[in-house]
């Protein structure tokens, strides 16, 4: 059944913005709002590993960016202190490994833009003293390391100081993550690493032909680095029509990534933004999009991590194998983590 096998695997999401609806509370409320709301549908969804990003809203930016940069790295710690029984936060694969060996969800920090570091390539060293193991250098615009997706049509490279941030990243064993990055940008890093580089949010681009999304020549790239090309499940980036914001459709960009990248090199990065939207106080998010799509626009059933198992479901469904199945939802992602995270050169 699809369900036991869903259980059985190990589930990786590698990318849940749940750290943006928790920090919006009072900081004592963190851990208890994080049980109460968010563990359950972990929990429901079969998540055995969730990358928690750190994304610092434009309302922060740029004064107050390195400030909600450190409340949201706090806030996960909180997460993790005062729901020790049930998650880690995890900063290598020897502690997500122990963390799944106790039923624990193993937690791993990211930065997403990290627009509070600005040019000062030196905070890569402090944040991963903090816990960050994974880490992106633009968002949709520009900042002080590359441009983002948004800005493909500047043709740009990374700026020297991207180009240091990649070093340091290898050096202190932080796993590039080259998703919002410009087509000029992921091209750049692939040129420079000498380490695996995921990424761990992205849809294909010969299936739905948006910026965000990869083209066959990155996710080939980021495959030939070792790396692991995570799929989007936000539906504006699966289809442009609404008619096709369906599970189908998902599974369809799912395939088009093992039949470019390979089936060791894909994984699940839903990016559950109605879920956490949800979770913002409104009016602020009503209506709210980025890049011409709607972000409120989900996959039925895909709203929020509780609907995983449909995945699985719907994998096997397609022809995938058992084998196949658990190396997809979270397999290849674990692989990765253990063999990369904090593993400093």
């Amino acid at each position: 059944m699809s369900v036991d096998l869903h259980r059985a695997a190990v589930v990786a999401d590698t990318h849940n913005d749940l750290l943006m609806a928790v920090t919006a509370r009072p900081p004592k409320q963190w851990a208890a709002f994080f049980r109460e709301r968010w563990l359950p549908q972990l929990r429901e969804g079969g998540v055995n590993v969730q990358v928690l990003p750190v994304f610092v809203d434009d309302g922060f930016r740029p004064e107050g960016a390195l400030r909600q940069t450190l409340r949201m790295i706090e806030c996960a710690h909180v997460i993790a202190e005062g729901n020790a029984d049930a998650v880690r936060l995890c900063a290598d694969g020897a502690q997500i490994d122990a963390a799944l060996a106790e039923d624990r969800i193993a937690l791993v920090l990211a930065l997403e833009s990290a627009p509070g570091l600005d040019a000062n390539v030196e905070l890569l060293s402090t944040v991963h003293r903090l816990g960050v193991r994974v880490a992106s250098i633009a968002h949709v615009g520009r900042t002080a390391l590359a441009d983002g997706s948004g800005e493909d049509a500047t043709g740009s490279r990374l700026t020297a100081a991207g180009v240091e941030a990649v070093r340091e990243m290898e050096r202190l064993g932080m796993i590039f993550d080259i998703s919002h990055l410009s087509a000029s940008g992921v091209a750049h890093v692939l040129e420079l690493a000498t380490r695996p580089v995921m990424a761990t949010h992205s849809a294909a681009r010969a299936l739905r032909d948006h910026h965000r999304n990869l083209t066959d020549d990155q996710i080939r790239g980021v495959a030939a680095t070792g790396g692991v090309v995570c799929v989007n499940f936000l539906a504006a980036f699966l289809a442009e029509d609404p008619a096709d914001h369906t599970m189908d459709r998902l599974v369809d960009h799912i395939e088009h990534v093992v039949s470019v990248g390979g089936l060791d090199h894909v994984g699940l990065g839903p990016d559950f933004m109605r879920e956490v939207m949800t979770d913002l106080t409104p009016p602020c998010c009503e209506g709210f999009g980025y890049s011409g799509v709607d972000a409120w626009a989900a996959v039925p059933g895909l709203a929020g991590p509780s609907g995983l198992p449909l995945v699985t479901d719907a994998l096997l469904k397609h022809g995938f194998s058992d084998e196949e199945v658990v190396k997809i939802v979270g397999g290849n992602v674990l692989r990765l983590f253990r063999e990369e995270l904090g593993r400093p050169v």
